[in-house]
């Protein structure tokens, strides 16, 4: 094989490789858009994921009870005020 066959396959390749990456999808159509009370439940997740980081992280010595402290009250917070607007939304609906 010469090396300018070699650029034509690798191009080609290239090519193909960038298309099949890139082409859209034909489902997208079908999929539904995320709601409200969708975004909430993972947010909530997320705070809740990142309480029990905190909560570890203090535990392992990473934190003064000081930040621990600020940081767990901040998300609790941040955590209440989504479950609530997630009740509202629910009786709302």
């Amino acid at each position: 094989m010469s090396s300018g066959s070699g650029i034509v396959l690798g191009a080609v390749l290239a090519l193909i490789l960038f298309v099949y990456a890139f082409w859209p999808d034909s489902v997208a159509t079908a999929q539904t858009e995320k709601t409200r009370l969708d975004f909430l439940e993972e947010w909530k997740e997320q705070l809740y994921t990142n309480l029990r980081d905190l909560n570890f992280e203090y535990q392992a010595g990473k934190y003064p009870l000081e930040d621990y402290t600020a940081q767990r009250t901040l998300l609790e917070n941040e955590a209440a005020a989504v479950l609530a607007e997630m009740d509202t939304l629910r009786h709302a609906g």
